[in-house]
Order: structure tokens, then sequence, then C-alpha cells
């Protein structure tokens, strides 16, 4: 075997890098942002590595998709673009990674993603006119048979009261207590008892127990367990399930469903905002649906930015009152897709004389007619507030009878005898404002737009990058490695964006698709 010659390494390690290579790009940007925040989530000065070197680090190791500390560690010492970037630092260890985006980077990564955002926007590649808005869930890093379930917690609550107040009841007839003594305190008294007689606890197979004893363990036994309950119902929320691996985590259905049953795990809904194939927006929910994220996303966004999008495109996941009203509210042009649009185009629901939107409506009456020719008029009105502060109404329209009316098997399936409709009038007044806006010129290119670049980033962060669970626990933590991963992928995609021309084209034409 040949002798090799060391002495042939370059000072300068950069030589040995291809022309081009995304590190050069991720020191480019990185050396360009603003790191008070981060330095402020230190005390003193750091020990071993720059702060900088490490968000760096952290940034390339997710563009060459290595996401553990294990990974990253592993390529710094054996990986020249990693040592480069180390630029004669020492090597950090897996504990030195793993704390610094846990406990530093948590802290500041928001901020600094935003700032490559307005960097981005300097550049004339966003220009935060259209925001293409989707979700997806992620596993999380949590076990799938730890599940707690609110409504089985609430019902064992409930038992465990019953059992509680039956066993005071015996208690205090047994040693003499006051009715009203709650658990604790005669918990409290018992073990007083058994210090003034030196009572020995007895243990083990065989062994006798004194009454006073097996009063003072079942008394242990339900304080416990009920303040493990009370526990759980303060991580709920409005959330109706948790893991105990990660009590952030909402069991949810997940599209990887390898056994095809159906099954629960334990996920993260994590919304993203795309404009001009960059990720500018990112948000974790325990929502199961999207509905009710459009809000606080979209806030979120305004809040690091400053500005707020012209156009909001989503599919029919995101159609509600309460979405209209504050688009409506914010002069911002809504292209959600209408719940019914796909069934809408299709000439047997248009001709359906049986739904709501094809029934006569006489508003001065304020009364809908069915096609037999009764009447369905306004019985009452119900309200309510949602979590963002918007009051949604619904009216309620009835018929006195059905009686025997030939359209009744087609027209409702009601046991009452008679057919009652539901009207929201925030989403009949929006809905063909809406419709139209969305079968325009520009609502077709959008639309294709959307399922183009928020769902390709959705494709390429799972397929190509191989990202289907996260590897920490904790919205926190889970929301940094997120963060770290739009980073990583914008960096790319302006790169790959400037090696192909695309540099301030930022919707594809028509005939991309």
């Amino acid at each position: 075997m040949r002798e090799k010659n060391q002495v042939v390494l370059p000072l300068d390690l950069g030589i040995c890098i291809p022309e081009g290579d995304f590190v050069f790009k991720v020191a480019e940007i990185c050396e360009s942002l603003d790191y008070t925040e981060l330095f402020n989530t230190y005390l003193r000065n750091w020990r071993k590595v720059n702060p900088i070197t490490m968000f760096e680090l952290m940034v390339f190791g997710y563009v060459e998709h290595k996401f553990s500390s294990y990974a990253i560690k592993k390529a710094c010492s054996t990986d020249i673009r990693f040592m480069w970037l180390l630029n004669g630092e020492p090597t950090p260890s897996v504990a030195t990674i793993k704390r610094f985006q846990s406990e530093k980077l948590s802290e500041a990564i928001e901020g600094l993603f935003y700032q490559f955002v307005n960097k981005l926007y300097e550049m004339g590649e966003v220009k935060y006119k259209n925001l293409f808005v989707d979700g997806t869930k992620i596993e999380a890093y949590a076990n799938k048979y730890t599940f707690v379930w609110k409504s089985a917690v609430e019902k064992n609550l409930a038992k465990l009261e019953k059992k509680i107040s039956a066993l005071l009841s015996v208690l205090s007839e047994r040693y003499g207590f006051s009715e009203s003594i709650s658990l604790q305190e005669c918990y409290e008294q018992l073990c007083l008892q058994a210090q003034w007689i030196n009572l020995v606890f007895a243990s083990g197979k065989g062994k006798h127990k004194t009454q006073l004893q097996r009063d003072i363990e079942v008394l242990k036994e339900y304080i416990d367990k009920k303040t493990e309950y009370y526990s759980h119902l303060g991580k709920f929320g409005n959330r109706n399930s948790f893991s105990k691996t990660d009590t952030d985590a909402t069991f949810m259905h997940m599209k990887e469903d390898y056994m095809r049953n159906g099954q629960l795990k334990p996920g993260y809904n994590i919304q993203i905002g795309v404009e001009s194939e960059y990720i500018v927006g990112v948000g974790s929910f325990s929502n199961r649906t999207d509905v009710n994220t459009l809000i606080p996303f979209l806030n979120r966004i305004r809040k690091h930015t400053n500005r707020k999008f012209e156009n909001i495109i989503a599919d029919a996941g995101y159609e509600s009152s309460e979405n209209y009203l504050y688009l409506e509210e914010n002069g911002q042009n809504c292209f959600i897709k209408p719940q019914n649009y796909e069934i809408s185009k299709k000439r047997s629901y248009r001709a359906n004389p049986y739904t709501v939107e094809n029934m006569e409506y006489n508003a001065t009456k304020d009364e809908y007619t069915c096609p037999n020719g009764r009447k369905l008029k306004f019985r009452r009105e119900s309200t309510k507030t949602t979590e963002n502060g918007y009051t949604v109404s619904t009216k309620y329209y009835s018929n006195d009878k059905c009686g025997r009316c030939p359209h009744r098997d087609k027209c409702h399936k009601s046991k009452n005898g008679y057919r009652t409709i539901q009207v929201n009038n925030v989403i009949l007044e929006h809905r063909p404002k809406t419709l139209e806006a969305l079968t325009s010129e520009e609502g077709t290119l959008l639309r294709m737009n959307r399922s183009i670049q928020v769902e390709g980033v959705f494709g390429v962060l799972k397929e190509d990058y191989g990202f289907r669970r996260f590897l920490t626990r904790g919205k926190k933590n889970i929301e940094t490695q997120f963060f770290l991963l739009a980073f990583a992928l914008n960096i790319e995609k302006l790169c790959n964006r400037t090696k192909k021309g695309r540099i301030g084209l930022d919707l594809f034409a028509l005939n991309a698709s």
C-alpha cells in the first residue's frame, strides 16, 4: 500500500469544493443576517463553536438532508464542505448540536427565517402578492400507542368522583370525621393517626394490613389518580387527544397509513405559505382540519414581515364564514375554493331543485319555496363566537309538514316529517363572488399555480428530502426543525432558479401544467 502525502492538503479548503456548490450560498446568506436575537440567548460568550458557524452547519446539514445531530457531527469530521464552514473551529459534539438547536436556536430561528424572506423580497423574488396556503400532517416523534383521549378522562374522572364520595362517607362514619371533609384533609388526618400510634406499614405477600393502612393506601391511590386526570385535562386545551410521549402532539389521520385501517397517529398539522416557489410562512397547529388555522397563520406572517399579501389562494378546506370576513376586513382578495366547487360544476347539481342554492328565496318574507310550492319559513337563528373573535350566525328554516308530498324522498330524509334547512348568509353571500374570481383568467392561473407551488413544496420535502417524521418533541422544537427545513429549501430553490434563469418569475404559465 502506497503512502499518503498529507502535506498536499491545501490551506484553503474552499479550493477543493466545486464552484457553485450550495455551501457557498449558505455561507453568503447566513453571514448577511442579524444574529442579535441569537446572541441574547447566551449569558456569556460561547465556549466552543461560534453560534453563527453552528447555524450555518445546521442549515447546510438540512440542505444535504442530514436532519439528526449525529449525521451533522459525522459530516463535520468527514465532509470537506462542513470543514470549510467550521473554518478551523473545533468539531461540535452531538450534545452541543442538540443543545444549540433546542435551547438557543429555538428562540431565534423564526426571526432569522423571516430575515431571509425579506432579503428575497429585496432581490425581487418575493413580492408579497400571491400567497398559496396549504397544510400537511407530519408524524410526531412519539409512540403510536401512548394516546390519551379527553372523553375517556372525563368519563373516568366522573366515576372516580363517585367512588371518592362513597369512600369519604364510609370513612367519616368510621373515624368520626365531618361529612364535608375533603379527600386531601381525610388523607392527612389518617396519616396523623398512623403517626400517633406508631403504625408500621406492612408490605409483601402474607403480611396482614390494618384497616387504617388499607384506608390510607386507598386514599393515596385516589389522590394520585385524581391529580393525574386533572393534569391530563390541563394539557388538552381545545384538543380531544394527546400523546404521553409528546404532549403537544395530537392523534390524527395520516395519509401514510401502512395498515390501511384508518389508524390514528400522533402528529402536527403543518401550515405553509408559498410565493414564487419559496416558503414565506410556517406554522404548526394541533387542529385536525385546516379551516381554523388560516387566520392565526396569516396574523403570524404579518407580525414578522409587517406586510400582508394581496391575494390568498387556498383549497376548499379553508372555506368558512370567519375566513371570508377576515379577508374582507383586511382588504385581501379571496381565492378560496368553495366546498361545493367540484360538485357544482356538474349539470345534475345545477339542475337539482332541492338544493338550497336552487330554491326560490323571498327576501321580503324571509322564506324559501320548495319545488312543491311549500314555504319554508324562518324559525330561529343561532349565533356563536369563534376562537378568533368572529360572530357566526346560522338561520334555520322549515315548513309545517311535508305530508304526502311526492317530492319527499328526493327532497330530504328527515324522520321529523318536515324539512329543515340551515343557512349561513355570509357563505351564501361570498361564494358567488369567490366562484367568479376563481373562474376568471387570473383565478384559473392562481389555482393552477397553487397545485404546482405549495403542493410541490410538500412533495419535495417528503419525497426528495425524505422528511416524513419529526426527530424532536414539543411544539417549539418541531417548529425549529421545520423552519430549518424551510430555510434550507429556500436556499436550494434560490440557487436552482438562478442557474435556470428564472429569477423574478413568480408564476408558471397556464401551459406549464
